[in-house]
């Protein structure tokens, strides 16, 4: 499955009784998210990516847009601005760690950042 198609997969609603990515597929998964790296901070496990920009405008529009992307499939992340740069963390809290729709906005930040960098550079 290509990072483009994993975009484009629907996230679903979870549960406290929802499943775990299992490791597998979450290294599967993985492979195709170009800069993330799962972590585990507090013992719980997330995807975390840091993306660089020439500015803190184009940071915070690409800030703007993952929350926009947020918002429209109910499933928020932690994100950190400042300048030059931008962290984004998901996981989902329902069931304290990964989750597939974790990886589908992992996807989605990834085409945000292309769509924000190729902007900023015009």
């Amino acid at each position: 499955m290509t990072a483009k198609q994993l975009a484009q997969e629907r996230c679903t609603a979870c549960r406290p009784d929802s499943p775990a990515v299992a490791a597998d597929e979450a290294a599967a998964l993985l492979a195709n998210l170009s800069g993330w790296r799962i972590v585990e901070p507090a013992a719980v496990k997330r995807l975390a990516a840091t993306f660089a920009f020439a500015d803190f405008a184009t940071a915070l529009a690409f800030v703007n847009r993952v929350g926009a992307l947020a918002e429209a499939a109910d499933h928020h992340p932690r994100m950190i601005l400042e300048w030059g740069r931008a962290k984004v963390e998901w996981w989902t809290h329902a069931i304290g760690g990964l989750h597939r729709n974790d990886f589908i906005m992992a996807a989605r930040c990834n085409q945000a950042y292309s769509s924000v960098s190729d902007s900023a550079s015009m």
